[in-house]
């Protein structure tokens, strides 16, 4: 692979002209609400965007719970105090989220 042919582009390089999409920040805490948001379609709690459908898959809310969780044991020490409370809330409400829906 030659330098500069990674999956990063900068700015001036190729694709610049397309129209740009407006996506969400790139950080730790737009990444954690994103598993969550995965995690709740999961658990039926919300409306799959791709079907308008609420359905569930426990198995999957699982591992998207348990990812969040050793996400939350290898960076501990790592995040600030704002990432570590939103880690923490967001975890523990899809746990209890998973065991209502167990029900």
């Amino acid at each position: 692979m030659a330098q500069g042919d990674g999956f990063v582009m900068k700015e001036g390089q190729a694709g610049e002209s397309a129209p740009k999409s407006v996506l969400p920040r790139i950080d730790f805490s737009s990444f954690i609400l994103s598993l969550y948001s995965s995690g709740l379609v999961q658990l039926g709690t919300v409306e799959d965007p791709s079907t308008g459908k609420k359905t569930k898959n426990l198995e999957m809310a699982k591992h998207t719970i348990d990812m969040i969780a050793m996400l939350q044991e290898k960076t501990s020490g790592n995040l600030t105090g704002d990432e570590e409370n939103l880690l923490a809330a967001l975890l523990s409400e899809l746990r209890i989220a998973y065991v209502a829906a167990k029900v």
